[in-house]
């Protein structure tokens, strides 16, 4: 399984949306050239994450996108499933119904009316990492990166975001 680079450039252009300063909105230019990845694509992943609730477009010519929701609010699977959709990751399509001894014309009930052990197993599995994510946010995420990056570091990046937002 691997997720698009655009789940990782979303969640840290939220993060980082959080360094401008209150009630100002961040264009996606600025969160582009901050974290040097391309314009056009974080544009199409804002669609994307406006569409889905994440964040809503602020108007006018210095318009630009704030969060809809507080940080607390938006968790990684939100953000997951506006990047990348929200259909299972694993797609089962009953190839043991198709085995070379089984009339298939006929088949036994625990091949038709039981599900497939092995697509239980896999659905189990996604539902216990989207609960994982649903209990991971932005506001938690902020927290931890303060943890770690050094306070000069965290100060630059406010007074880049004041200065671009003016």
């Amino acid at each position: 399984m691997q997720f698009s680079k655009g789940v990782e450039y979303a969640l840290h252009s939220l993060l980082q949306m959080l360094n401008a300063p209150a009630g100002k909105s961040v264009g996606i230019r600025e969160l582009a050239s901050f974290q040097g990845i391309s314009e056009t694509y974080l544009s199409k992943i804002f669609t994307k994450l406006r569409k889905a609730g994440v964040v809503k477009a602020a108007p006018g010519v210095n318009g630009g996108y704030e969060l809809a929701r507080a940080p607390e609010n938006i968790t990684f699977w939100d953000v997951i499933e506006a990047v990348e959709g929200s259909s299972d990751m694993f797609q089962c399509i009953e190839i043991r119904q198709n085995t070379a001894t089984l009339d298939k014309n006929n088949l036994p009930d625990s091949y038709t009316k039981c599900p497939c052990l092995i697509k239980t197993v896999m659905l189990d599995a996604e539902e216990q990492m989207r609960k994982h994510l649903r209990g991971k946010n932005i506001g938690w995420l902020r927290d931890e990166v303060q943890k770690k990056i050094p306070f000069e570091q965290q100060k630059a990046a406010e007074e880049w975001f004041g200065i671009k937002n003016r």
